[in-house]
């Protein structure tokens, strides 16, 4: 894989620096970097307007993300083929793309702690629909594990009752989005990992596919709407927001091939200490930097949920299936 060829032109003793710092320094500015974008205010007084073009914005991220995984097959896995079916990169790039469209059109209606906490959740559908259509057996440790997360974020959502006529809210459309945005998630889950299994797919391979049927996607679903015109009409009013975005996707791009190098060198458990611990970090740059309050109760809830996400990653990853 390319992540390999990348790895081994490292010394061994810095591959965990180079990866965990890789993996940190991307993700924690593509945070920051995507809530400049989706809740920052453009133009002053009665013109102020809103970021709301998610579509088009995640479609220069699957163009970004598609050129660099191109690269990274020509300059270090030319010799790998292959094999997977195109109709299963074209079915996993359409909950790929929900998962990314509807966790960014979250932002317009929660605040980003409550998104990166709700993307956390991710062992929660795997779990679920592994149970359900793979038909896997889980450790009990992984059921505590789910069920921390579960309370954690019960405690992050729940906000005591206000006064009639408050429009505040415990359930809503932004939650909603992530909801489906996570079922989503765990469907692309359960279908890459049918790929790796049949087809023995390529990380490389898997990211500049996906992202190449996305881009088609994408691509008519903005031509068809229209949001592209109005995206472009945009960037004419607020000419800086395009630097913002072309980092938004570069970000993306790295971070992922940092990931990949973390899970060939040094497995999934590093990799996901390394990710949870760059998510509570996040986290709190988005309190300092964004002004985004949290309660001490929701403190309470984002420390269960990076517990049970710690414990999963050390002690609930012993999967048996069952006999079909």
């Amino acid at each position: 894989m390319g992540a390999s060829a990348n790895g081994a032109a490292l010394p061994e003793r810095l591959r965990l620096p180079v990866c965990f710092l890789g993996v940190f320094a991307c993700y924690f500015y593509y945070g920051i970097l995507q809530e400049t974008i989706t809740r920052g205010r453009y133009g002053e007084g009665a013109k102020q307007e809103k970021f709301k073009y998610a579509l088009t914005l995640v479609f220069i991220q699957c163009v970004i993300n598609a050129a660099f995984a191109k690269l990274l097959i020509h300059f270090f896995d030319a010799v790998r083929a292959d094999r997977t079916r195109s109709w299963l990169y074209a079915a996993c790039s359409l909950s790929y793309l929900g998962a990314m469209v509807s966790s960014n059109s979250a932002l317009q209606f929660v605040s980003y702690p409550t998104q990166v906490l709700g993307k956390s959740c991710k062992p929660i559908p795997v779990m679920l629909l592994g149970v359900t259509l793979l038909r896997k057996k889980y450790p009990p440790a992984k059921y505590l594990c789910v069920l921390l997360i579960v309370a954690g974020v019960a405690l992050f959502l729940y906000k005591p009752k206000k006064a009639v006529g408050s429009d505040d809210h415990v359930f809503g459309y932004g939650e909603l989005l992530l909801l489906l945005s996570l079922t989503l998630d765990g469907l692309t889950g359960v279908s890459q990992d049918h790929m790796r299994a049949h087809y023995q797919t390529g990380s490389n391979h898997m990211m500049l596919n996906v992202n190449l049927w996305s881009t088609l996607f994408l691509g008519a679903g903005i031509l068809f709407t229209g949001e592209l015109w109005e995206f472009l009409s945009f960037t004419e009013r607020y000419p800086s927001i395009i630097y913002n975005i072309l980092l938004f996707g570069l970000t993306s791009a790295l971070g992922q091939s940092f990931i990949f190098m973390t899970v060939v060198y040094f497995g999934p458990l590093t990799c996901s200490i390394i990710t949870t611990t760059r998510k509570f970090f996040t986290i709190l740059a988005s309190v300092i930097l964004f002004a985004n309050p949290i309660s001490s109760t929701q403190w309470v809830g984002t420390v269960l949920v990076f517990l049970g996400l710690g414990l999963d990653a050390k002690f609930g990853k012993g999967v048996k299936k069952t006999s079909h």
